[in-house]
């Protein structure tokens, strides 16, 4: 049977939307089966987030609408045939499902037509053309309007309610964490050389795999961590190798982790490594430190990006004044994405609602500067928002190369010494905080992350 919060937990999340929205009907279309190769053979099924978020349910073929106007919420549904259920084994009825999420009536799928007919209807953003194409031919609307239809209205209130987790969207966030700290503990006492990246790769995937759980995004493990979004598992490990692993579980009520460690080959890190490896570290418990609300998240970016900079002067890769080191942007070549993003029931919570709705306001504005504006979180944090924070240092030999042959940042870039590093890789830490109403705090059990405690799973 599925994970399901309380029929009040739904019924409560629709009446405060209905509050948000004022009137008309909220349409919220599930996610359909996605073929591999035929549609016989579908990829793992995933809910749409927010269909999740209001009316619980994860499966294909139903839709959910909040009628505000006649103050109720319809399930549109057809319960399995016969032989459906060869297939598939007994089921729950669309009645009984529509009960343990709180859902006032159930209606055939077919009725939903008439349902939306000549009705003020409020819909998200789409992201799924078979979704895009269905909603056409119930709205009346070509595709490029459905396209560029969404609801402002319903988008941002979707996002104020979804941007604050409850307690129990914590528990649920902890619990995807219990399962991410397996994963990476074993992977780092696992690495040995002469091992495949995929080796290591497909232990972590068996264990949420072995929790009834998946993975919230394709597992990055590689010894590239320079390459942000490394997905191939192909490289032989070797010592002196580390090994950059960013995962994260999705636990069965579709909460996501989302956790960076990075880890020798060997059973130490080398004095080089470690160097790095502690300014990285630095910058992420401080940044967190810094986190409460009020503070605009792009504020703790910029002070997160003052440290790395500063740490690299030591080392003698940068120079000059680091506070206009970093407000030209000179420090991008080393950190070049954003500290972090919000997290939910998405791994990149609400990216589909529009990243500059959820991530920036009024007061905060997405800076365009290389590596800043890749920051998808810039706006003031607020109690109860889940976030990560992800500092990292990285020597991308094709980026250090045209800033050296254009002499860009050269007040501030020793590129004599920076090409020394170009076989080093990256380093990356990465935590999932909480904002609370002091300050925050790194949700889960703690996994180890400092040199010793790294090192001490290797023996």
């Amino acid at each position: 049977m599925q994970h399901l919060f309380s029929a009040e937990t739904y019924r409560n999340r629709r009446e405060e939307l209905k509050l948000k929205v004022g009137s008309g009907l909220c349409l919220f279309m599930a996610n359909e089966e996605s073929p591999m190769n035929y549609a016989g053979n579908p990829l793992r099924y995933r809910q749409d987030s927010n269909f999740l978020y209001f009316f619980g349910l994860s499966m294909p073929g139903i839709a959910g609408v909040i009628d505000i106007d006649n103050d109720r919420s319809i399930l549109f549904g057809d319960d399995p045939s016969v032989e459906d259920v060869v297939w598939t084994g007994p089921v729950d009825s669309i009645g009984e499902l529509a009960a343990r999420v709180g859902a006032d009536q159930v209606r055939s799928s077919a009725d939903l037509d008439d349902t939306l007919l000549g009705r003020e209807v409020h819909f998200l953003p789409p992201y799924r053309m078979d979704n895009i194409v269905r909603m056409s031919a119930l709205l009346g609307k070509s595709i490029p309007e459905v396209k560029n239809g969404a609801s402002e209205k319903l988008t941002r209130a979707v996002i104020s309610l979804r941007a604050h987790k409850t307690a129990e969207e914590v528990a649920q966030i902890e619990e995807a964490l219990e399962i991410t700290a397996a994963m990476h503990t074993r992977a780092i006492s696992t690495a040995r050389k002469g091992m495949k990246e995929a080796v290591l790769a497909g232990v972590a995937h068996g264990i949420a795999l072995a929790h009834d759980c998946d993975v919230a995004y394709p597992i990055i493990m590689s010894k590239n961590g320079h390459i942000l979004h490394n997905h191939g598992h192909h490289n032989m490990l070797r010592d002196g190798d580390i090994v950059v692993a960013d995962m994260g579980s999705e636990n069965r009520m579709c909460y996501a982790s989302d956790i960076t460690r990075t880890f020798p080959v060997s059973n130490k890190f080398t004095e080089k490594q470690k160097e790095i490896y502690r300014i990285v570290l630095d910058a992420e418990e401080e940044s967190i430190r810094k986190c409460a609300p009020g503070i605009p998240y792009q504020e703790v970016h910029l002070f997160a990006s003052r440290i790395i900079a500063s740490g690299l002067k030591a080392l003698g890769l940068m120079k000059g004044d680091v506070e206009e080191a970093v407000h030209e942007g000179a420090h991008a070549l080393f950190f070049p994405h954003g500290l972090g993003h919000m997290m939910g029931l998405d791994v990149h919570d609400m990216e589909d609602l529009g990243e500059d709705w959820v991530g920036y306001d009024d007061e905060v504005k997405r800076s365009e500067q290389f590596g800043t504006a890749y920051l998808r979180l810039g706006r003031a944090l607020k109690p109860g928002f889940v976030l990560t924070v992800e500092p990292g240092i990285y020597f991308i030999p094709e980026l250090i190369s045209q800033w050296k042959e254009e002499k860009k940042f050269a007040q501030f870039i020793n590129y004599d010494e920076v090409v020394k590093w170009t076989d080093f890789g990256g380093i990356r830490i990465e935590d999932n905080i909480l904002i609370t109403d002091e300050g925050s705090i790194i949700l889960g059990s703690p996994i180890p992350k400092g040199i010793d405690e790294i090192e001490s799973l290797k023996l």
